[in-house]
């Protein structure tokens, strides 16, 4: 890889590892901690959200007749977003040991932890369920696919490609034929964790 690209990639992970230690801090000053990969708030701070959610009937009565009316458009994506993780999850488990790639795990992609959240009433906790969910799902489909694409065709576009997933910017630059044919079974078997 490119050295200068390298240095740009190091300062990259050191900016992660910043902002991991800022949301550690703000974690703490919202008062909430994460214990195997379970949230606790202190109880004052519970009793705190309990008395800022709205409720139910409140909730619905002030809903928009927009929000309504779309909803019937909306929540039925579920059924795809369903058959997606079906398919992929069935793809990884039996492609990636025959191609020799690390399989992705689903909870580091899909998290549902908001429903600890107090002052979110039913309503808001499934729409964030749902939302978890969907984003979750393309975050798991995105990764199984880089992985892949990193195993079979770990090359860049010659256009600039937006929102390319995290192991994008390891791959050979466009028409770089020499370092394609050199490292490519170097690369095929590289998935550190640490992207």
């Amino acid at each position: 890889m490119d050295r200068n690209i390298s240095n740009l990639l190091g300062k990259i992970r050191a900016l992660e590892d910043e902002l991991e230690a800022e949301l550690a801090r703000k974690r703490d000053e919202l008062r909430f901690s994460i214990q195997d990969r379970k949230i606790r708030f202190e109880r004052e701070i519970v009793e705190e959200h309990r008395k800022l959610k709205t409720s139910l009937i409140a909730y619905v009565a002030q809903a928009e007749l927009k929000h309504v009316l779309v909803a019937p458009v909306v929540y039925p994506l579920i059924s795809p977003f369903l058959l997606l993780d079906f398919f992929v999850t069935l793809y990884q488990f039996a492609c990636f040991p025959v191609y020799g790639i690390p399989k992705v795990r689903r909870r580091d992609h899909i998290v549902f932890d908001r429903h600890h959240l107090a002052y979110l009433n039913l309503v808001e906790r499934i729409n964030c369920a749902y939302c978890s969910y969907g984003n979750g799902l393309l975050a798991y489909v995105r990764e199984i696919a880089g992985r892949t694409e990193q195993y079979w065709c770990p090359i860049k576009h010659a256009s600039r490609v937006h929102g390319a997933h995290s192991r994008y910017r390891r791959f050979f630059d466009f028409g770089d034929a020499a370092g394609y044919q050199g490292i490519l079974e170097k690369l095929r078997r590289d998935y550190g964790e640490k992207e």
